[in-house]
């Protein structure tokens, strides 16, 4: 297994492998999300496209087995600009970490720690002092949530990232058997100073 963070035309051969592993994985709780393999390289694309952007990569062999993105806040989705600058912090300082994916045989062996080091490094790297992330703030009665489901706050605490429920913002998609998406809530874990 190997850690590897790639920008701009490196990650580009990679998209499609990770286009499929980002539906796999957000087809899971919490998400649920129901992927279009176009619209979700498409989306891959413009992000490893842009300036000061990264995606860290698992290889197992030549095989992707997870990522995780990042890019300057000022670059990412209007609706995560928008909910920092409601509260008074300013998007440029912080480094958005936009999705963090690893199928479920490689969980629990470090990965996820690598990934999160691989990303702060990156920020330290384009002169961001801060990173944030957001998670889907599910209900915890909700009866799709599998009996075995652990929450990552503790993972993320131990990162050193702290919830932040000032902040908030809506994502669309669609769920599987939905016919159009629909809003979903999204709260803000942040690490300041990084």
């Amino acid at each position: 297994m190997r850690l590897e963070t790639l920008e701009g035309s490196a990650a580009r051969a990679a998209l499609p492998a990770l286009t499929r592993l980002r539906i796999t994985v957000f087809a899971e709780w919490p998400y649920l999300y129901d992927g279009d393999a176009g619209q979700e390289e498409a989306y891959l694309a413009t992000l490893v496209g842009g300036r000061d952007a990264a995606v860290v990569i698992a290889w197992d062999g030549a095989e992707p087995v997870g990522m995780a993105t990042c890019q300057p806040m000022r670059d990412s989705y209007a609706t995560v600009r928008e909910a920092f600058c409601r509260r008074g912090l300013d998007p440029a300082r912080f480094c958005y970490f936009g999705e963090s994916v690893l199928l479920p045989a490689f969980r629990g062996q470090g990965i996820g720690v690598g990934f999160f080091h691989a990303r702060e490094a990156h920020a330290r790297r384009v002169g961001l002092g801060a990173t944030a992330f957001c998670s889907v703030v599910r209900n915890a009665n909700d009866p799709r949530q599998p009996r075995d489901h652990v929450p990552l706050d503790g993972f993320w605490r131990r990162r050193g990232y702290a919830p932040r429920p000032d902040l908030s913002c809506i994502f669309h998609w669609r769920e599987h058997g939905d016919a159009a998406e629909t809003p979903h809530a999204l709260g803000f874990w942040v690490k300041d100073p990084l």
